[in-house]
């Protein structure tokens, strides 16, 4: 009997620190999983999974070069997989300059139809870019700080936190949009390596990530002005990548942009984020929003040299979205957990599907109405927008804006509107090219 009891207490002792280590090690992991900068150390890892063995499979192919081998093993019937890999790879060998688009071509003034039909796309354009992103933005906003579940006030309910996972949605169904549109209509014959778009994808979806994760530690309005600034990382990623130059003018309005940011930064009140912790990871966040989108804007600009159209580069950046999205979904078995989320709160699927269509929709809108009218009515439209959502955003969230940050916000959109009233003066003298479209 004692030797039972001593054999029992050994093994409580041995076993105890054992489960009470897993249990700390799984709150550890818990906790670390809640700090912003882990998760997205977590997504880049998932997405290098997928990277490097296309980095060293892409490598292989052109030291081979494959080119020549493919062509005799499809002369011999062996090489199936040939035009597939020449297009994800190589591609065409000659560039065709400019944007030559099929389905969205210049709009010509000769032909442009009656005015009363003008006006009338003028409004179409107007309205369905209002519609489709002040939609998303509010739906933004309500996923990523509201809780679902809550059948009163004073019941907590349950917050969605996984920012990559509505990235997924997003882009899996501008991916069918957009697949759906090459279809139906025309479009140039594709020249680029479809693993090109790889780049511009990673960026965009990083950068579509921390604009999601931003609002949990940032204003609505706070975000749009900054998205508002990223005029001048854009401008310096235009002289670091392409190598472009720059008039008098846009370093003018971007200094402008920049002071009403930080008129409004500086003195918005902070009822809702107090943590000076918490600011500044929104902070980090934003700027880590603004660098990606840059990169991407600048990316697609270079990849136009190649004969596409812009539903094209549509499609082929959201195509790898998804594959980078649902690899490191899958890996960190995230995937499933927000599918069982959207089962338990169909509010939230309703919201997510709602989000993703409004974007899609928004894409579209944009090259049709660029197509329409040109860049510099579609920055107008969009510049309004901008504004709107921020009155929008103050009035169903209750957010509180200063006497100093409202002015500061009419300096921002007064610089935007500057901006396209130097650029038209400069295409009225000489002929430019037109802008490339970017993601908003």
């Amino acid at each position: 009997m004692p030797s039972f009891s001593w054999r029992l207490w050994l093994g409580l002792v041995l076993i105890l620190p054992s489960s009470l280590a897993a249990g700390e090690a799984s709150s550890l992991l818990q906790d670390w999983h809640d700090v912003w900068l882990f998760r997205f150390f977590l997504n880049v890892l998932g997405y290098t999974t997928i990277i490097i063995p296309g980095y060293f499979l892409i490598t292989y192919l052109k030291r081979i070069n494959y080119l020549q081998t493919g062509v005799d093993d499809l002369q011999t019937g062996r090489g199936i997989f040939y035009p597939v890999i020449k297009a994800c790879v190589f591609g065409s060998e000659t560039k065709t300059g400019l944007l030559d688009d099929v389905s969205l071509a210049p709009r010509n003034d000769a032909d442009s139809g009656s005015s009363a039909r003008q006006a009338f796309k003028l409004v179409f354009c107007a309205a369905g870019l209002q519609v489709s992103y002040l939609t998303w933005g509010v739906l933004q906003e309500r996923v990523m700080t509201r809780s679902y579940g809550a059948s009163t006030p004073e019941e907590e309910g349950e917050h969605f936190k996984d920012s990559q996972f509505l990235v997924f949605m997003n882009r899996i169904l501008a991916l069918t949009v957009s697949g759906l549109w090459c279809v139906l209509f025309k479009q140039p014959r594709h020249g680029a390596p479809m693993y090109k778009y790889s780049f511009a994808s990673l960026s965009n979806v990083l950068s579509s990530w921390c604009q999601y994760e931003a609002l949990k530690y940032i204003s609505f309005p706070t975000q749009v002005l900054a998205k508002a600034s990223k005029v001048i990382p854009v401008m310096l990623m235009g002289k670091i990548v392409s190598h472009k130059s720059y008039e008098y003018w846009e370093y003018l309005t971007a200094a402008l942009i920049s002071l009403g940011v930080s008129m409004f930064l500086l003195t918005s009140t902070a009822d809702k984020h107090p943590s000076t912790v918490t600011t500044f990871s929104g902070v980090v966040i934003l700027g880590g929003y603004i660098v990606f989108d840059s990169f991407t804007s600048n990316w697609q600009d270079n990849l136009f040299k190649h004969k596409m159209s812009s539903v094209q580069m549509m499609f082929g950046v959201n195509l790898f979205s998804c594959l980078f999205t649902v690899g490191s979904l899958l890996e960190q078995g995230a995937f499933f957990d927000s599918l069982a989320f959207m089962t338990r709160h169909s509010e939230f699927a309703f919201h997510a599907v709602l989000l993703s269509v409004c974007s899609a929709c928004g894409q579209l809108f944009i090259f049709y109405t660029i197509a329409q009218f040109g860049a510099a009515v579609f920055t107008i439209i969009m510049t309004l927008r901008q504004a709107i959502a921020i009155l929008l955003s103050c009035f169903l969230y209750g957010h509180a804006v200063t006497m100093v940050g409202g002015f500061g916000m009419a300096v921002v959109f007064l610089s935007l509107f500057l901006r396209v009233y130097a650029r038209s003066r400069m295409k009225a003298g000489r002929k430019v090219p037109q802008p490339q479209v970017q993601k908003v």
